[in-house]
């Protein structure tokens, strides 16, 4: 349960709050003075102060610093009647993380702050992530061994300056693993500039990461920074860079070489205070043997290199993958988190995803916009992964939004106790999505004991995130 500390001067509107946020579930401590406040504060942890702008300036300025200095992750809302900017500026200099209109209707301002206390999706995903054993590194989800061997590499190499060659697929995800070794590098306040070497044409790209003098073409009527002068301090993520010309690979070679490069059209060498980090999804050691990458730039590139796994290839990691995209989703759209049927999650675990991670998340926005219910809809999935039901049977929805599809018979027919066991498995893999994967509630649901289920569970082998 939350707290919030509320120090408001007008009673009236502090009651018509209070009774609001309590009818939400958060507890509630009222100050009717800055020493009040402060002492509360003391008393137990804050994760939200109200302070009424009508408090006298140095009382509600020193609630404010005290309750920061006690409770550093504490929201800090200033409220008034109206927005007054001189009064809203100086609330956020004094750590004010907002400002609230308490003309507005008590329910409306009451919903805004729960809100602001809840926790953000990947924070309840890294939550959800430790309690199945599972890692999240800098955003990077997985608890499978391929992913597991490149988060032990991206540790290993983020803290020295060498340059790094991220391989792997389209969609697997390998700006994320740029992105998480400059997190974990000493850089990581420096910039993190990006480039995208196959999106841009050969005639800009140069430009792009070197920048340009004034004068230097015809349209350069001023001088430009490129990339590598913008990463100053920082990394620079050469993405695609199997696709650079020629002509562009012997200039990065010798950025690689001397660290330093010139502007287009200009003499002054410039030093690349930067760290490499490049990507391709092709297999640059066969252009290397068929004449379309420098050989010497694929060495100076391949220093420690790092091959990210298909989807495919880490299977395990999908129902965390797919909680992940489904509480994004939803929540960027607004929609309640539906939950996600063990039948949908069989069709995923079926499919080889030649998109990758990026497949994924894209089908798992169709899913989350278009189903209706509480459940995610098989039926809303494309036709390529839809015709993966077992038995080449359509798949027909049941309750709670379960699918079972009965097995095509053989020239032998059909075993009763093999469809038995089957049909028992996706009954208790229903059971534990519909109740989010507690057992207890799964056992209720199904009127089993707890033991009972437990031990199903494990002779079947079942694998359900929860």
């Amino acid at each position: 349960m939350s707290r919030v500390l509320l120090a408001l001067a007008d009673q009236t509107v502090a009651d018509g709050l209070f009774a609001e946020l309590s009818r939400r579930g958060v507890e509630v401590d009222r100050a009717e003075t800055a020493e009040d406040g402060v002492d509360l504060a003391r008393a137990g942890e804050v994760d939200a102060l109200i302070v009424g702008a009508g408090m006298p300036r140095p009382q509600r300025l020193e609630l404010i610093r005290r309750v920061r200095s006690l409770w550093p992750s504490a929201l800090v809302f200033v409220a008034g009647p109206d927005g007054d900017p001189a009064v809203v500026v100086e609330a956020v200099k004094a750590g004010a993380d907002d400002y609230v209109v308490l003309s507005s209707p008590a329910a409306d301002v009451a919903g805004r702050l729960v809100r602001a206390l809840e926790p953000s999706p990947d924070a309840l995903l890294a939550t959800e992530a430790a309690g199945r054993g599972e890692e999240v590194l800098e955003g990077i989800i997985g608890g499978s061994a391929p992913i597991q061997r490149v988060f032990e590499r991206v540790r290993k190499v983020a803290g020295a300056d060498s340059t790094v060659l991220i391989l792997g697929e389209s969609g697997t995800g390998k700006e994320l693993i740029a992105r998480a070794i400059h997190a974990l590098s000493h850089r990581a306040r420096g910039p993190l500039i990006p480039v995208n070497c196959g999106a841009i044409p050969e005639e800009l790209l140069e430009s792009e990461l070197f920048g340009h003098e004034k004068g230097a073409f015809t349209g350069a009527i001023k001088t430009r920074l490129g990339r590598f002068e913008l990463a100053k301090g920082g990394t620079i993520f050469l993405d695609e860079v199997g696709d650079m010309s020629p002509n562009l690979q012997v200039k990065l070679l010798r950025v690689l070489q001397e660290h330093q490069f010139e502007r287009i059209g200009g003499g002054r060498s410039i030093k690349a205070e930067i760290r490499v980090i490049a990507a391709t999804n092709q297999d640059v050691r066969a252009k290397v043997s068929q004449g379309g990458f420098r050989e010497d730039l694929f060495y100076r590139l391949h220093v420690i290199p790092i091959q990210v796994p298909p989807l495919r290839a880490r299977r395990d990691d999908l129902p965390a993958l797919v909680g992940h995209f489904v509480a994004q989703c939803a929540a960027r759209v607004g929609l309640p988190r539906p939950k996600v049927p063990p039948a949908v999650m069989d069709l995923f675990s079926a499919y080889d995803w030649p998109g990758n991670v990026r497949e994924l998340e894209n089908v798992i926005e169709r899913l989350v916009i278009l189903s209706e219910g509480e459940y995610l809809s098989a039926e809303e999935l494309p036709a390529r992964i839809r015709s993966l039901a077992p038995g080449g049977a359509t798949a027909a929805p049941s309750a709670g939004g379960h699918i079972f599809s009965f097995p095509e018979p053989g020239p032998g027919g059909v075993s009763f106790n093999d469809a038995v066991d089957e049909f028992e498995r996706r009954l208790i893999q229903w059971a534990l999505a519909a109740s989010d994967g507690v057992k207890n509630r799964a056992a209720a649901l199904l009127d089993l004991n707890r033991t009972t289920l437990v031990e199903k569970i494990r002779k079947k082998g079942i694998k359900f995130p929860g």
